[in-house]
C-alpha cells in the first residue's frame, strides 16, 4: 500500500464501504430480474398474442434506453408523479432489475425454446396439464440450461451500478468521487476503485461458474462436445 498516499489510505474505510451499496444493488436487481424474467419468458413462449405484444414492447423499451435515460426518468419524473418518495438507492435497484428482467427473459426464453417439442407432448400424453409439464420439465431444465448466460448478467450488473451515482446513490465511484473533491489525486483514487472493480466482477463470476458447473446439464456447454 506504498503507492497509495496517507489521506488515500485514511479514506480506505469510507470507500470500501462502498462495496456493500453496490453489491446491494447488484443483488437485488439481479433478484427482481429473476423474478420477472421468468414469466415473461413464459408470456412469450406460451403466452396469448395480446401478452407476447406487451413483453416485447416492455423489452423492446427497456433494451433501448440507455440505463442513465432509465434512472432519471423513474428518479425525476415516473415516481415522483405516481406521488412515490422512494429512496435513490431504491430506485437505483428497481431500475437495474427493470432493465436486467428484460434481458434476462430473452435468456430464459432461449432456454426454453432450446428443450424439444417432444418432451411436452410426452407429458402431456401422460395426463399431465400444460401447466404441470411446464414447472416439472420444461421449466428446470430450462433454468439449467440458462445459467451460463444468466450469470453474465452480473458483471453487465456491476458496471451498470456505477451509473446510479448520477441519482446519489452512495456506491463506489459516488465514493469515490468524494474522496477526490476532499483529498485530491483523482488518478489514485480512480486507481483503487478500478481493482475494487476488478476483484467484485472476477470474484462473482468465480462464484456463478462454481454454480454453473455444480447445476449444468451433461452434454451441454464447453467440454461436452
Amino acid at each position: 500500500m506504498s503507492f497509495l498516499s496517507p489521506a488515500i489510505i485514511e479514506s480506505l474505510p469510507y470507500l470500501l464501504s462502498g462495496i456493500f451499496t453496490t453489491l446491494g444493488l447488484v443483488i437485488l436487481a439481479l433478484a427482481l430480474g429473476l423474478l420477472m424474467g421468468i414469466p415473461m419468458a413464459l408470456f412469450q413462449v406460451y403466452g396469448p398474442s395480446p401478452l407476447k405484444y406487451l413483453v416485447r414492447t416492455y423489452i423492446w423499451i427497456f433494451r433501448g434506453l440507455p440505463i442513465l435515460v432509465l434512472l432519471f426518468l423513474f428518479y425525476f419524473g415516473i415516481f415522483p408523479m405516481l406521488g412515490f418518495h422512494i429512496e435513490a438507492f431504491w430506485i437505483a435497484a428497481i431500475v437495474l432489475g427493470f432493465r436486467t428482467a428484460a434481458y434476462q427473459s430473452e435468456i430464459f426464453r432461449g432456454a426454453i425454446l432450446s428443450i424439444k417439442e417432444g418432451q411436452m407432448l410426452a407429458a402431456r400424453s401422460l395426463g399431465m396439464s400444460r401447466w404441470q409439464a411446464i414447472r416439472t420439465i420444461i421449466l428446470p431444465q430450462a433454468l439449467r440450461n440458462a445459467l451460463p448466460g444468466w450469470t453474465n448478467e452480473y458483471p453487465i450488473l456491476l458496471t451498470d451500478s456505477s451509473v446510479c451515482y448520477a441519482i446519489g446513490v452512495a456506491e463506489l465511484l459516488t465514493r469515490g468521487n468524494q474522496i477526490i473533491a476532499r483529498i485530491g489525486d483523482p488518478m489514485m483514487v480512480y486507481i483503487v476503485v478500478a481493482i475494487i472493480f476488478i476483484l467484485l466482477n472476477y470474484g462473482g463470476q468465480w462464484i456463478f461458474g462454481r454454480i454453473e458447473h455444480r447445476y449444468k446439464i451433461p452434454g451441454y456447454g464447453r467440454g461436452d462436445i
